[in-house]
């Protein structure tokens, strides 16, 4: 080997040995960094030495779609468990002190110490309370549903604005690609951003891709609709800034195709927009059906009639346009009624009422069933008391059975809540162990390992020096020819 080919063979070891460290220490940089794909240096040989040829990324694309899977399942289920807590919470919590059934019972038994001393003013009182404290907490429960759906529908419009801004960022990227393909320059950091966008995508929507020529990518959400195409598609949401019961919430159109809303506890959507449709428009009207159910029953069980007319007794509601409404039939549509109902102020005291009309049946004005005025008279507390224990007919739309008792039907619900909210939970621990498994399997095959990269950086370390060496060797060869020729 002549002294220029030594020469070219340790220049192209200095060249080699940094272009693998500076691929190294950025790794090293980026340790921790999930959204930093490892880099690796490919060397080959010749005749000219060593040489790195290409930087390779460590890319793992059915990993990587099995991230994006598991990341919109864990991210539509979280989402649905944080919309059940917020209702766990607006009824009281672990104990539900504050639901209407707990209130109703508390409401059952104060008209049964009514009914043990109707003579007692104190009693009579006592019992009106415990009615204004039930309807009370169906108005706060009523009313914080319909909170509940105006915020996931804002949260819904934020996001979508968010999807909209990550698939412009998309775009982007994706032509960075592109044209790091085309001209042949490293794609590494162009990928890095398009797979980081793609993660956070995935979060809001179900997402599925394909690579196409030139490394372009394509996207499209887990039922088929496209969302990224050469160009990103729309995606479009009107938000409804009030909500009350019996408000229908806007659809989300991606590309003009309507996104459906997640089913069932354990969730079958994808991505945290059809969780936050489901949590609107399914599992918050269905509670709000329920707590109507109740309000509704209560108007008609403490009814008064004269036998040829009916008219609300102790509990009274308004209609939609204001007016008092009158005593629904079971087949009437009373939807909101819990946000409306009260009690009748001919019985607050404190309005100038008196509680005793509710012993007598005479709240309503129509009838009078104590028409001997007795003070000891209890038929109709008894009355009332037993057909809070009475089956009844319920509408089907509410997702409890449809025959039972008032005071059962109080707590169906709130077990119906408690059971989609723990089932929804425990399927909620489980994505969030798919994703953690998943994101470990992928950043395993695609992360930096220090250890890994400090030994390559030894063994870089090695090689540079044995270039050294034979650099030296070299100069002293030339030095000596020097000499001879001096």
């Amino acid at each position: 080997m002549s002294l220029t080919s030594a020469l070219n063979n340790v220049q192209s070891i200095f060249n080699t040995t940094g272009q693998q460290s500076s691929v190294i220490s950025t790794n090293i940089a980026n340790v921790g960094n999930s959204d930093y794909v490892r880099r690796e240096a490919s060397v080959t040989t010749s005749l000219s030495g060593a040489q790195v040829v290409s930087i390779s990324r460590a890319q793992e694309t059915a990993l990587l779609a099995q991230y994006l899977q598991t990341n919109a399942k864990d991210s539509a289920q979280q989402t649905l468990v944080t919309g059940l807590e917020s209702l766990k919470s607006l009824v009281g919590g672990n104990d539900y002190e504050t639901s209407p059934s707990t209130y109703l019972t508390a409401f059952q038994q104060a008209l049964q110490t009514f009914g043990t001393s109707p003579s007692s003013t104190t009693a009579a009182q006592s019992a009106v309370t415990a009615a204004q404290d039930l309807a009370n907490s169906l108005n706060t429960a009523s009313d914080g549903v319909q909170s509940i759906r105006a915020e996931a529908d804002a949260e819904i419009a934020t996001q979508v604005s968010t999807l909209n801004t990550l698939l412009s960022q998309f775009e982007a990227a994706n032509n960075a690609v592109k044209l790091a393909t085309s001209t042949g320059t490293d794609t590494s950091s162009a990928l890095d951003e398009r797979e980081k966008l793609l993660k956070q995508i995935s979060s809001i929507v179900g997402v599925t891709s394909t690579v196409r020529d030139n490394n372009d990518m394509a996207l499209y959400t887990s039922d088929g609709t496209v969302l990224f195409e050469t160009i990103p598609r729309t995606v479009t949401f009107a938000p409804t800034a009030t909500y009350v019961a019996g408000t229908e919430g806007n659809s989300i159109y991606i590309d003009g195709v309507a996104l459906d809303a997640g089913e069932g506890s354990t969730t079958s959507a994808s991505g945290s927009l059809q969780a936050l449709l489901q949590l609107r428009d399914e599992i918050a009207p269905t509670f709000q059906a329920q707590l109507d159910e109740i309000a509704k029953s209560l108007v008609q069980i403490f009814s008064e009639t004269d036998g040829s007319t009916s008219a609300p007794g102790l509990f009274v509601w308004t209609t939609a346009s204001g007016a008092t409404g009158a005593t629904p039939a079971a087949s009437d549509d009373a939807t909101g009624i819990a946000s409306t109902i009260s009690v009748n102020l001919a019985v607050v005291t404190s309005e100038g009422g008196d509680a005793t009309k509710l012993r007598d049946g005479s709240i309503s004005g129509i009838t009078d069933l104590n028409t001997s005025g007795d003070s000891g008279f209890s038929d109709n507390l008894d009355a009332l008391y037993e057909a809070l224990t009475e089956q009844r007919s319920f509408s089907s739309d509410a997702g409890l059975s449809t025959s039972q008792s008032l005071t059962d039907y109080a707590s169906a619900s709130i077990g119906w809540l408690e059971q989609y909210r723990s089932d929804a939970t425990s399927a909620s621990e489980t994505t969030a162990a798919a994703l953690s498994r998943s994101d470990e399997a992928y950043s395993n095959e695609t992360g930096v390992n220090l250890d890994e990269e400090l030994t390559l950086l030894l063994d870089i370390e090695q090689s540079y020096k044995a270039a050294t060496k034979i650099l030296n060797v070299i100069d002293e060869m030339f030095q000596s020819l020097l000499d001879i020729a001096s």
